[in-house]
């Protein structure tokens, strides 16, 4: 069944269900579908023919899911790109992709005005009246499942942005992976103020639970306080969002008890490794456990998570998704054993096709069904994936290999640190040096050699970072995971702090 085929089938099984709520507004199911199928008519009015291929711009709202549903049941390519985007941005996917329309949120149109006026696109600009447009619903067109629906960018860390091809198969296959792995219901209420154009909340968070019937809750953009009132007010079941986020809930000061969100029965996170302490932090103060997982944009968001019948490994992001195998492989390209540091590679119904455009890369990233991720971990003896860190952001100061995120998650532990990343610095003696980027809790005075003294306590010498900024505030993209590669390395000064 294609994307938009099965949306259109819970509608039929549930149309007066709530879909989708945010702020004041709510969507049925079969509201949802005939905002889709008025969304559907504009871009059939501006020409647009199944197979081409269309750029979805919008925050997180529902009309974003009318727009990207509407685009689907025509058979068309969707590309949802963030919010933030800039013209030049903006211009290289239209190129990249020969895009000759644009669905923008009335407020963001600025800059793709501007790129599809210089790539010769069409823009049709979204409003929050979409609901109001009455088309005719169609059946959605008969696609293969193995047609392209979906083609997201990578963030081009290391060259130009390379777009995943996501066919109808990898997006319901990880959908599938999902509502069995967290054990969802009809009955279940999502919440989530991730960005929907991302792989995160598109396809694991809405796709996953329009699918199985459940409402969502959204909010944009995100705010820590207004997260929990949703939380507690919707009554959510399931909560999904990224560690910045959590780690924002938790410092709310407010009188919120536990009891408030009995409800809750489970917190999901991704898109970057969970501090150990601030998950247990949050147990602590509201009762609800966070469990990670582990996914890409080439897998379709799906990957790991953790089995609910069971006990939750702690330190881990769980054991393979039912679509999914998982081998963690030395640089030789051989298979490690048990608990043995490698590359982790994923093989299953949700890879993705392909890099638009980009054969060489595509074969760099897939071989026989394999996807290399780039990603460095650990499988133990039951299978459970522990994420060791980005074999990129590796530091390899004088011969010893320095994982930042083990040394972050000890400084999570100190009592003064809301936030930290830590990096590698070229060093003319040791090859690299390591840096630590740190945001303090409000109140807490910045203390280079005390901090370096309990780290000292904690960590090997060699894992202890020389180089220390204190900042107010992590940089930070728009799921809100911490962008490493946007602190400035080359302002980065040995024993100091700013």
């Amino acid at each position: 069944m294609s994307t938009a085929g099965s949306l259109w089938a819970q509608v039929n099984r549930t149309p007066d269900a709530v879909a989708l709520r945010a702020a004041d507004r709510s969507f049925t199911f079969s509201e949802l579908r005939s905002a889709a199928a008025g969304v559907r008519g504009r871009l059939t009015d501006a020409g647009a023919k199944q197979g081409d291929h269309v750029v979805l711009i919008a925050p997180s709202v529902p009309e974003f899911a009318a727009a990207y549903y509407g685009a689907l049941s025509a058979g068309l390519i969707v590309t949802t790109m963030n919010t933030m985007a800039t013209a030049r941005e903006i211009e290289f996917v239209l190129q990249d992709a020969d895009v000759s329309i644009v669905l923008v949120w009335h407020s963001d149109a600025a800059a793709a005005v501007v790129a599809a006026r210089a790539h010769g696109a069409e823009v049709l600009e979204l409003s929050d009246h979409e609901e109001t447009v009455v088309r005719e619903v169609l059946d959605p067109v008969v696609c293969d499942v193995d047609d392209v629906a979906v083609v997201l960018y990578t963030s081009g860390t290391t060259g130009k942005p390379k777009g995943a091809q996501l066919t109808h198969r990898n997006i319901a296959t990880c959908s599938d992976d999902f509502e069995l792995g967290l054990q969802v219901s009809g009955d279940d209420r999502f919440a989530t103020a991730l960005p929907l154009f991302h792989i995160y909340g598109q396809v694991v968070v809405m796709n996953t639970a329009l699918q199985a019937g459940c409402s969502i809750s959204l909010r944009t953009p995100f705010d820590a306080t207004t997260m929990l009132e949703v939380l507690r007010d919707d009554q959510i079941t399931v909560a999904c969002g990224v560690p910045t986020m959590w780690n924002a809930m938790l410092h709310v000061e407010d009188d919120m008890q536990p009891e408030a969100f009995s409800h809750l029965r489970l917190a999901t996170s991704g898109g970057a490794a969970m501090p150990a302490e601030v998950v247990r932090a949050f147990e602590r103060r509201f009762g609800c456990v966070i469990l990670e997982g582990y996914g890409l944009t080439e897998s379709a968001g799906s990957g790991t998570f953790h089995d609910l019948s069971g006990v939750p490994v702690r330190g881990t992001v769980g054991r393979a998704l039912p679509s999914l195998e998982i081998e963690v492989r030395s640089p030789d390209g051989g298979v490690q054993k048990p608990d043995e540091i490698g590359e982790i590679h994923l093989r299953g119904a949700s890879i993705m096709k392909g890099y638009l455009n980009r054969p060489e890369a595509t074969a760099a990233d897939l071989a026989d069904g394999w996807l290399r991720t780039g990603d460095l971990g650990t499988l133990d003896a039951d299978g459970n994936l522990r994420i060791v860190d980005r074999s990129k952001d590796l530091i390899i100061r004088g011969g010893y290999n320095v994982y930042p995120r083990e040394v972050e998650e000890v400084m999570y532990e100190h009592p003064d640190v809301l936030e930290v990343a830590v990096v590698g610095v070229p060093d003319e003696h040791y090859g690299e040096e390591i840096a630590a980027v740190v945001a303090l809790l409000p109140g807490a005075q910045p203390d280079t050699d005390a901090m370096r003294a309990w780290l000292k306590v904690q960590l090997s010498a060699y894992k202890v970072p020389r180089i220390y900024r204190f900042v107010e505030a992590l940089p930070k993209g728009p799921t809100g995971k911490v962008l490493k590669r946007a602190i400035d390395r080359d302002g980065l000064r040995p024993r100091g702090t700013i």
